[in-house]
């Protein structure tokens, strides 16, 4: 066999599977200052009222939780996909993401990501592949993020082998929203030029900046990255609730720059399942979504 931890070996996965997993990606390093911290921050709406987050100079001058998202992000999307049937870049669609955070996080520091294939299902008409990215820091190799990154390829199934996921516990969660009225509310208008300040921490896809790109992929104008508007949705609930060690959301839908966030929460126990919609549209875009609270039996801060 391959010679990795058994958690990555699978008695289900097919032989194509068995071969990919033996494939380990180069540790990725990434190196980042505080400058980095507050383009992110801002990235996902931070503003200069909120100076713990704009204000390198505040005493409490943090990242936002869901920067952890951002070191590994070169790692994970730099994963070789080719060995699926059909693979076409083209039709790859960000379904889901997990971020556990392991310790604090660092304003400024070197990583190192080191990226494994987790989970990989034939779907039939698609793949779904799940990638693991424990983010380190370089001096001390302590764990202080682990992501993981699920994404579907239509048109690339039918290579045999597991077609259900394995329960991940919170990673793979389905966070059904309870039947009551939300606990909290929160709406938050995003810029027109939002995207145009989130690719500065990393993601240059041009769907995302360039109406050219974006209407090859289907869409009247470029799209907000769905790590920007997670980290609203992150960013809504920790003022809302407070510190959260893990997130988990689907991505279920677009949201377009300019248009207004709506976070809707719901607390059970340590736990805030949340929903985000884009108003203007009344569509959802980020489901099956949660958080596990650092301090379970904290109050609502509003």
């Amino acid at each position: 066999m391959s010679g990795l931890p058994d958690a990555f070996n699978d008695p289900e996965d097919s032989q194509l599977v068995v071969d990919a997993k033996k494939s380990i990606p180069e540790p990725f390093e990434f190196g980042y200052t505080e400058r980095d911290v507050i383009l992110y921050n801002l990235g996902i709406g931070a503003t200069e009222k909120e100076l713990q987050w704009t204000y390198e100079g505040h005493d409490n001058f943090a990242a936002l939780p869901t920067f952890g998202v951002i070191p590994q992000f070169a790692a994970s999307s730099g994963v070789p996909l080719g060995w699926l049937p059909n693979f076409n870049p083209a039709k790859l669609l960000h379904g889901e993401q997990y971020l556990s955070i392991k310790g604090p996080i660092p304003t400024e520091g070197e990583l190192v990501s080191e990226t494994r294939l987790l989970e990989v299902l034939d779907k039939g008409k698609a793949a779904s592949v799940t990638t693991i990215v424990y983010t380190k820091d370089k001096a001390t190799g302590d764990v202080i993020f682990e992501n993981q990154v699920t994404v579907f390829i239509r048109g690339a199934g039918g290579f045999g082998g597991k077609r259900a996921g394995s329960d991940r516990g919170a990673a793979n969660a389905v966070n059904a929203p309870p039947k009551r009225k939300p606990d909290a509310v929160v709406e938050e208008k995003t810029s027109p030029s939002q995207a145009a300040l989130y690719r500065l921490s990393g993601d240059y896809n041009p769907l995302h900046i360039y109406p050219e790109f974006a209407a090859m992929g289907g869409f009247d104008q470029p799209i907000l990255h769905g790590l920007c508007f997670m980290g609203f949705a992150g960013k809504h609930v920790l003022k809302t609730y407070g510190a959260y060690k893990d997130i988990k959301v689907r991505f279920a839908g677009v949201v377009y720059p300019g248009e207004t966030l709506v976070t809707e929460m719901w607390k059970e126990g340590n736990r805030v399942i949340f929903t985000t919609k884009a108003k203007e549209r009344g569509t959802t875009v980020l489901a099956a979504a949660a958080v596990t609270l650092a301090d379970g039996d904290a109050k609502p801060k509003l």
